[in-house]
């Protein structure tokens, strides 16, 4: 254990984990997390099982999946997984709301059967602000800018707004009927924790604005009881920070500390509160302790961004870090959330000239601020109460990272016109250098584009 503990006191923590989906965000980085404590036993069903961004999930293997596991500490369910087939399944998936709530029924009777503290999350479904269809339904190429300006204006106004009148009856009828049985079915699952099915339950808002039907049935379901959270994909990796947490009894005390200290207030992309909020929240969520800087077990230091959250690949500018950078003297983590989709060049630059060392608790830059900061808290608490800390591990997630959210996202895929793993290999060797030298590592990696489109890379096969 990074913090010594008694060795002949450990005792092994079984952890059954459901993806969200299989991208390796959803199901690699987990795992590689999970293996940071080499006394971690960690369960995860099988890839193929899971959806992806065609494909529903097998819910009747993960089904027997869930049946089959042996008697755990902890279980952490996506329920959108199981009850739909996936996130992106929920807001396409045609079944109707009965055949939904006896999934769910199912669901229920097999999480209570195996005994384990259920950390569970399912998402208020996302009105996405454009016309791309590639994770909503068909129609949504057409008149998703319409769907989104119709529920932005009805929740301001008070009353259906005349943008309806632009939209297809049917078309409309099928998005709200939707929108209807999910919200449904979250209510469902309020009731649930109410009778304690749910060790922590939580409701996660994806792609917010001001207003909108999402804003609504978050505020319903806030009144309801329901504990609401800006974000989406990390807050699995945050209830496993959380359930970690709870097994140890201890929260981990984490002092945040704004490189931008002026500047966080303002509202990262994606997102409806500001980053000091969003910050705040998943290291709630985790478990964690905010802590002044004096007392804290690890510092977290944020770069954060000025006027604006720069987005690269989107051709967002903002300014780029451009301080002097002191390498800690206790243990720190970093959030690199000046842009979004990306690291910031500059700032990663002075982190390599001061070189990482054993106070060194990881780095993110993965897509969204709540995604950055949820995933890296979890890496840090899975290190810092590791019974048997495993740094080849440790190392070799931070390799991802470097090389995906520094090297891939904030360089090379501005280089790439289309998924060729070819030219994409070519061009990370240089990169693959520096990350090995920073961390003592041999780089040896291969590439993969799973969802066959350039916005998320999967890097595998250490030698």
């Amino acid at each position: 254990m990074i913090n010594g503990a008694d060795s002949d006191n450990i005792e092994i923590m079984k952890i059954g984990f459901i993806p969200i989906d299989n991208r390796p965000v959803c199901y690699s980085l987990p795992e590689m997390t999970a293996k940071i404590d080499s006394d971690i036993e960690f369960f995860l069903p099988e890839r193929t099982w899971l959806g992806d961004l065609t494909k529903y999930a097998d819910t009747e293997k993960l089904f027997d999946w869930l049946k089959n596991l042996p008697p755990l500490d902890a279980l952490i369910v996506p329920l959108d997984t199981v009850a739909y087939g996936g996130l992106i399944s929920s807001r396409r998936c045609p079944d109707s709301f009965d055949r939904i709530k006896k999934r769910v029924e199912d669901l229920k009777e097999i999480l209570h059967n195996n005994g384990a503290k259920i950390y569970a999350f399912s998402s208020i479904m996302r009105i996405s602000n454009n016309n791309i269809n590639e994770e909503e339904k068909e129609y949504w190429s057409k008149y998703g800018k319409k769907i989104f300006d119709y529920s932005y204006q009805t929740h301001k106004l008070g009353c259906e707004s005349c943008i309806a009148n632009l939209i297809p009856a049917e078309i409309l009828d099928d998005y709200m009927a939707g929108r209807k049985r999910n919200f449904e079915i979250n209510k469902l699952y309020l009731e649930y924790q109410k009778q304690g099915l749910f060790e922590v339950l939580v409701f996660s808002k994806d792609d917010c604005a001001e207003y909108g039907f999402n804003v609504q049935e978050a505020k319903v379901l806030e009144k309801l009881g329901g504990f609401v959270k800006t974000g989406a994909d990390e807050i699995p990796l945050t209830l496993l920070a959380r359930a970690i947490s709870d097994f140890q009894q201890k929260k981990l005390k984490i002092a945040t500390i704004f490189l931008e200290p002026l500047q966080k207030d303002l509202i990262s992309n994606y997102e409806d509160v500001s980053i000091e909020k969003s910050v705040a929240g998943q290291l709630e969520l985790a478990g964690c302790e905010i802590a002044a800087e004096d007392a804290a077990d690890i510092l977290l230091y944020v770069n954060n961004f000025e006027g604006n959250q720069g987005e690269i690949v989107m051709k967002v500018a903002t300014k780029p870090f451009d301080k002097e950078w002191q390498r800690p003297e206790k243990p720190y983590m970093i959030a690199d959330v000046r842009y979004a989709n990306g690291a910031d060049n500059a700032f990663v630059q002075k982190i390599f000239e001061k070189g990482l060392d054993g106070n060194f608790y990881g780095y993110s830059a993965w897509n969204t601020s709540a995604n950055t900061v949820g995933s890296l808290i979890c890496a840090a608490v899975v290190k810092y109460f590791a019974q048997k800390y495993n740094d080849k591990a440790f190392k070799q997630l931070q390799t991802v990272r470097f090389l995906d959210d520094w090297a891939y996202q904030a360089n090379v895929r501005q280089q790439l016109s289309a998924p060729d793993i070819t030219m994409l290999a070519e061009k990370m060797k240089p990169f693959e250098k520096i990350v090995g030298a920073q961390l003592d590592m041999n780089v040896s990696v291969s590439y993969n584009f799973p969802w066959h489109r350039l916005f998320e890379v999967e890097i595998n096969e250490f030698s």
